[in-house]
């Protein structure tokens, strides 16, 4: 299943920059016409003054921030033809990292999904079409050193996606899943000396990632990966797990000794 992307209507949570900006931007370049979300309004405000779209501030990952996003949409556009869970946060540590951490990231990185979807399936199925795109990252097929919280969540925004495909394909539903590497975003620039060894070499600008998810989206890939090498981790992962566990504690081992000088 391909997208029609003139005259689409569509949501894109965190848009107010870094990928979901250049998201916003490039969809409507395209001829959709885009609602951009952000907690930071005045970013919000900003993309969609730039693409003659409108702007919500607020929360997209609490139950009533997503009621209001797709509420206020739905007025604005009619309908809502696609989704871009694009939205998501990061902090480093492992299970030593707080409670209340954890417990953000979870509601941000997946819960905000899930309750998007609660609040679109219903319309979506009735009238037989949908699409949920979610933003996951490389972290969702493999892993991030140095980051527990962003891993796991990561793991799980992927699997919900998987869910929702199985499950509802047959109904019209399109769901897809863009699972990047390294990009240059606030999120990359935070990511500190381990995030900047593993990432900064091979990343990508955000305009270069709605790029290549405006290509998935007219090919329906499920997987839409702006670093093609992706997909071999993943396979080596799933095929040869102990040799690539065994490589990723080596390189763990190295980012290790470097911190320590």
């Amino acid at each position: 299943m391909t997208a029609e992307l003139g005259g689409a209507r569509v949501v894109v949570t965190g848009g107010g920059r870094g990928i979901g900006a250049a998201l916003a931007v490039r969809l409507a370049a395209e001829g959709a016409r885009v609602v951009v979300s952000d907690l930071d309004g005045a970013a919000a405000s900003e993309v969609a003054a730039r693409i003659g779209g409108l702007a919500v501030a607020g929360d997209a990952a609490s139950e009533e921030g997503v009621r209001t996003l797709v509420a206020t949409a739905r007025a604005h556009l009619g309908e809502i033809d696609l989704f871009c869970a694009n939205a998501g946060i990061a902090v480093a540590g492992g299970p030593e990292a707080p409670e209340e951490q954890w417990a953000r990231v979870w509601e941000v990185n997946v819960m905000a999904h899930v309750r998007a979807a609660r609040e679109l399936l219903p319309r979506w199925l009735e009238r037989g079409s949908g699409h949920f795109l979610a933003t996951v990252s490389a972290a969702g097929l493999l892993t991030s050193l140095g980051s527990a919280p962003y891993s796991v969540t990561k793991h799980a925004s992927l699997a919900f996606a998987e869910w929702l495909s199985v499950t509802y394909r047959h109904r019209g539903i399109r769901v897809q899943a863009i699972c990047p590497q390294g990009v240059r975003t606030d999120m990359l620039a935070d990511a500190g000396p381990m995030g900047a060894a593993l990432l900064e070499p091979g990343a990508l600008e955000p305009e270069q990632v709605a790029e290549v998810t405006v290509e998935g989206l007219r090919d329906g890939r499920f997987l839409i990966l702006p670093h093609p090498e992706v997909a071999e981790f993943y396979a080596r992962r799933a095929t040869r797990t102990e040799r690539w566990l065994a490589g990723m504690n080596a390189l763990q081992r190295e980012l290790d000794a470097t911190s320590s000088q």
